[in-house]
């Protein structure tokens, strides 16, 4: 294994360690600097970032719980292939929640709460940074479920969308970042027009549009993903 998976990243003592390594890991696989079959190791890692084994072990079962690690008895711990059927699962969860969430926000969102998500599409149409444009999106949709009182929904989400995010990353360096936001453009303008059924429509239209796209990365990354009947 490689003794730069962790990279430059420091590591704060004033915080949790294991919280730390599990965010860095986590990224690092859902961004693809990991990528799948990659081997990591709890001593090659606790070398590396001089600390002992236990927080590096804890953030290894829980990335496991998640479908980002695959711990092999006697045979080490890999990134895994993304599998579609997490994928959708996660999807299907996703739309489910926020296709209430948007319905109630078309509803109660006051002008301040739009202003919000307007400086937030201006942002995303300005950044020409991968990561920079998935944490506004991140942020995009947690002002909406925080907004109408379900910030516990948007942790559901997080919890789930792993594989989704891994997607993510290789469809917004793929596909052009012009059509998500004409897509949340859409979302919003509903809201301020207070209509939740094209609210509703709209994010559901911006949710699935990632399943249709989903063969063509696939095809396209087939390195990233487990092999396809």
């Amino acid at each position: 294994m490689s003794m730069h998976v962790i990279g430059a990243t420091a590591l704060n003592s004033g915080q949790p360690l294991g919280a730390q390594v599990l965010a860095i890991l986590r990224a690092r696989i859902i961004r693809g600097d990991l990528t799948p079959g990659a081997r990591l190791s709890e001593a090659g890692i606790a070398a590396e970032l001089q600390i002992s084994r236990q927080p590096i072990r804890e953030a290894f079962i829980k990335l496991a719980d998640e479908g980002l690690l695959e711990i092999r008895p006697q045979r080490g711990t890999v990134v895994p292939k993304i599998s579609l059927r997490m994928v959708d699962d996660a999807r299907f969860v996703r739309e489910a929640i926020e296709a209430d969430v948007v319905k109630i926000a078309a509803q109660e969102f006051d002008a301040a709460r739009i202003a919000t998500l307007d400086r937030l599409l201006l942002e995303q149409s300005h950044t020409d940074s991968v990561e920079g444009f998935i944490a506004l999106d991140d942020q995009f949709h947690r002002h909406l479920a925080e907004g109408v009182g379900r910030s516990h929904a948007w942790h559901v989400i997080e919890a789930l969308k792993a594989q989704l995010d891994r997607v993510r990353y290789l469809s917004v360096r793929q596909f052009p970042k012009d059509t998500l936001v004409e897509q949340h453009a859409s979302i919003v303008d509903a809201i301020r027009t207070h209509d939740p059924a094209l609210a509703e429509a709209a994010m559901r239209t911006h949710l699935s549009a990632i399943i249709s796209d989903l063969p063509k990365i696939a095809a396209e990354r087939a390195e990233f993903f487990e092999p396809q009947p």
